[in-house]
């Protein structure tokens, strides 16, 4: 990471930072007791994450980035189309088939998955790692809940929230750095 740009780590942590929220988020459809509270700092330490690296990113937003390389940003924005139109479709085939409990792990699998050509646009390999893990976290979860008799939103949002918070911090360390 340390060889990326500063707006680009800052506005990698942003970004990770604003999932991770939207995440523990998700996994609070129906947490266990005790667990609102957990689920409710991760999503509120994700979003002053996101708030503080977007302030770094914006206070440093001409200091280049590897989008501003020829093509890079379209392909940026092809990985992102595709995703949320597999993300799109695979959660509608998920709940015309009532099976609208794994959505949350779909939802999961296509991020992991979209990471794997995006660490190359964005020239930053820890998100092979990323993606890697949130890959496996979304493949676990549904045999994560069914062992834990916990909603699928639960088993993924939790890890996957925890993942990207992670990963959002180390960029912010980068960014900073």
């Amino acid at each position: 990471m340390h060889d990326l740009l500063l707006r680009d780590a800052a506005m990698t942590a942003a970004v990770l930072a604003f999932f991770a929220a939207a995440w523990f988020g998700w996994a609070q459809e129906h947490p266990r007791p005790g667990w609102r509270a957990p689920l409710t700092a991760g999503s509120v330490g994700g979003l002053l994450v996101a708030a503080a690296a977007g302030a770094v990113a914006g206070l440093n937003w001409d200091s280049g980035s590897v989008l501003d390389a020829p093509d890079a940003l379209g392909d940026y924005l092809v990985i992102v189309g595709v995703e949320f139109a597999t993300a799109a479709a695979g959660a509608a085939i998920l709940a015309l088939l009532r099976r609208a409990r794994y959505i949350s792990a779909w939802i999961c699998l296509v991020v992991g998955v979209h990471f794997f050509p995006m660490a190359s646009v964005l020239g930053n390999p820890a998100l092979y790692g990323l993606a890697v893990l949130l890959t496996a976290a979304s493949l676990a979860a549904p045999f994560a809940a069914a062992r834990t008799r916990v909603p699928v939103s639960l088993a993924t949002g939790v890890p996957a929230g925890a993942v990207l918070l992670g990963f959002a911090l180390w960029a912010g360390g980068a960014a900073v750095v």
